[in-house]
């Protein structure tokens, strides 16, 4: 695995599979390491916001932005 992020901050996508199609935006990105400094693990962070409130989910992977990706 690359130690770079596919996606950066900022990048917009909609999730496929909901039944309301809301765009999406990566806030952050957590990385996690081994004791060996290895790169084991990407998830981002989105969010979107609704009637108000900011939605937040922390396990977001990269499959999941990739397919739904605005231009």
């Amino acid at each position: 695995m690359t130690t770079e992020p596919r996606f950066p901050i900022g990048t917009r996508f909609i999730p496929a599979g909901r039944k309301v199609k809301n765009v999406w935006r990566v806030v952050d990105i957590w990385q996690t390491y081994d004791s060996a400094g290895n790169l084991v693990r990407v998830r981002y962070v989105a969010a979107h916001d609704f009637l108000g409130q900011t939605v937040t989910d922390c396990d977001v992977i990269e499959t999941t932005i990739a397919r739904g990706l605005v231009a």
